[in-house]
């Protein structure tokens, strides 16, 4: 099966995995799910790492988990597979032991919106969106959207599925910043280097701080 997360080169500290499944707006599969918890359990290990940024390939970073799987759920030995994948990419990303920065390229949506929410930082170009469409048919991951944005607005998103734009989540704190689609991925070299500049046990000093303080209202029980 061809490699469906592209992985640069590391450069001043700074790796970026594209997500690149275009014809499915980048579905998070379980094959992608457990290609992104594979290549961040190497890059911990790698003492050249410092910061990780995730992104999608051609104008979209993630319309959410594979809805042609999980029309499968109802299967024991395939709903198995889903769920041991999606707790193992949770806690992979949720854990990883340095800063992760999402770089949002465009659309965002239920899962997709979920793994931009898991990273530390988000930087967002004008095409970005996010939302929650999957209240249609079943609940969202609440925690993540309650520990980032507050209860209100983290309510009313969880339960309207309201979209929200690039300018909105640039209010809210959602995103640091948002540049036009032809500059995000020079500005997301910018941010990210600019955190990868800081020594790398800082940085893992301070990840885990943040680890620990998510860790009570999120990772115990995956509780997202």
């Amino acid at each position: 099966m061809a490699a469906e997360v592209l992985v640069s080169d590391c450069a001043e500290g700074v790796v970026t995995l594209t997500l690149d499944r275009p014809r499915r707006k980048n579905a998070l599969s379980i094959a992608l799910r457990d290609e992104i918890s594979d290549r961040l359990a190497e890059l911990a290990g790698d003492d050249a790492v410092r910061v990780v940024v995730i992104t999608g390939s051609q104008g979209m970073f993630s319309a959410g988990f594979d809805l042609k799987e999980f029309s499968q759920i109802g299967e024991r030995e395939m709903a198995d597979r889903i769920w041991a994948s999606s707790d193992r990419f949770h806690r992979t990303v949720l854990e990883f032991p340095l800063p992760t920065l999402a770089s949002v390229n465009g659309p965002a949506l239920a899962g997709g919106f979920d793994l931009a929410l898991m990273c530390d930082l988000r930087i967002a170009s004008s095409a970005a969106s996010f939302a929650h469409p999957e209240v249609s048919f079943g609940t969202v991951a609440y925690g993540l959207l309650h520990d980032l944005l507050g209860g209100s607005i983290a309510r009313e998103l969880a339960l309207t599925g309201r979209p929200i734009s690039a300018d909105e989540a640039l209010a809210r704190g959602l995103v640091t910043q948002i540049v036009p689609v032809e500059d995000l991925p020079a500005a997301t070299q910018e941010l990210a280097r600019s955190v990868a500049a800081r020594p790398r046990d800082v940085l893992m000093s301070d990840k885990r701080k943040i680890i620990r303080r998510s860790n009570n209202r999120i990772l115990g029980t995956l509780d997202l």
